[in-house]
């Protein structure tokens, strides 16, 4: 049986940002991770001309800036450099390639008994923690919807995490499932390869520019603005720029992006210039998809279409209620928190969540401080 103050479990950015202040604070941890390395999904299941879509002075980690000279908006080489760097500087080491069984609070000892294989060895470790951190993420599992006689396309189908680029897609028809930031930037990078490209739009969304989206963020958080105030301005710019894309079948939703955001998570567009494809043409915007029949998909306007090639950017899924016992407090049904920003980072008995605010990197670092000083006041409590 092993014994640790703290326990994180995933060394992605949240876990890597609760590890630095557990380590500024002096507060012993141990952090484990189910994959081979730090930030799996940055390294291993993004599509190659990833750029982050905020800026940077937005993305970054606790007490650490990006290096002098770093682009505004960091590419994904230099934002897994700047994460190796992160681990280094603070002394982080994970222990890589265990998985956790199951989390499990015991009532009568105080503390969260955990166990977690070696997926290597398969040998099962036991540990028990004083305070539990989940930072196994938002972006856990991928997830594809349920499309009837999607098993039987003949064409390749593939989520979004195993989509690297454009090359080898040339000449090919290719529809894209989902409008958000990754699924509009794949349709346009496919386009720009010379694919046919197709791209579903299910709801209403906010496309910005990303200097639109940098300035809102500024006058809300720098400014004290409220995004009552800001969002109209970014509305009103948007639409002067883009114009109305009601005719090629994409609806503005009523609500501003940046309370948008902040209500439901859900991020407006940052456009790298799929809009003006759209309106050209070049990409065919269609409607919900409601059967596939060999290659041929059936949408819900009656349009049937060939396709060589499906990519869902679909998003993904938590798959935290799958191991962790006694985390009603805490987690919904569907693996998200309970509470809403800026209060979901805190569950019962020790119990503490980072990067499951739906609001990217953004959050991180206000998560890990909240839950470090946390820690630190429980323990001071005691202490006394």
């Amino acid at each position: 049986m092993e014994e640790v103050v703290v326990l994180i479990i995933g060394a992605g950015p949240a876990g890597l940002a609760t590890a630095a202040c557990l380590t500024l604070q002096h507060v012993a941890y141990a952090i484990i991770e189910c994959e081979s390395c730090t930030a799996s999904l940055w390294r291993h299941r993004t599509y190659d001309r990833l750029k982050l879509h905020l800026a940077k002075e937005f993305c970054e980690l606790p007490h650490m800036a990006y290096p002098s000279g770093t682009p505004t908006y960091v590419p994904r080489e230099s934002f897994v450099e700047y994460l190796d760097s992160y681990t280094d500087r603070f002394g982080i080491q994970p222990r890589y390639d265990t998985s956790v069984e199951s989390a499990t609070y015991d009532q009568g000892k105080k503390h969260w008994a955990v166990l977690a294989q070696d997926t290597d060895t398969g040998v099962v470790a036991r540990l028990t923690a004083r305070f539990l951190i989940m930072a196994t993420g938002e972006k856990n599992a991928a997830s594809i919807p349920l499309v009837p006689g999607l098993a039987g396309f003949e064409g390749e189908a593939i989520h979004s995490s195993a989509y690297k680029s454009g090359n080898g897609y040339t000449g090919k028809s290719v529809l894209v499932v989902g409008a958000g930031n990754s699924g509009m930037e794949i349709v346009y990078d496919l386009a720009t390869h010379g694919a046919h490209t197709s791209i579903v739009v299910r709801s209403p969304v906010h496309i910005m520019t990303k200097e639109l989206i940098r300035f809102g963020m500024t006058m809300v958080q720098n400014l004290g603005l409220s995004v009552t105030i800001v969002d109209p301005l970014l509305v009103m710019a948007a639409k002067l720029i883009f114009w109305d894309l009601s005719k090629h079948g994409i609806m503005r939703p009523k609500m501003g992006p940046l309370l948008l955001k902040s209500q439901t998570g859900k991020s407006a567009v940052i456009d790298v210039g799929t809009a003006k494809l759209i309106t050209r043409g070049v990409i065919d915007v269609l409607e919900g998809i409601l059967k596939i029949n060999a290659n041929n998909v059936e949408f819900h306007c009656g349009r049937q279409i060939p396709f060589d090639a499906i990519v869902f950017a679909t998003g993904y899924k938590s798959t935290v209620n799958t191991w962790l016992k006694n985390g009603e407090s805490m987690f919904r049904n569907d693996g998200f928190p309970k509470k809403k920003f800026p209060n979901h980072w805190r569950g019962e008995n020790g119990l503490y969540c980072a990067g499951f605010a739906r609001r990217g990197l953004v959050s991180i670092a206000m998560d890990a401080k909240n839950i470090v000083d946390d820690i630190r006041a429980t323990m001071y409590q005691v202490s006394c």
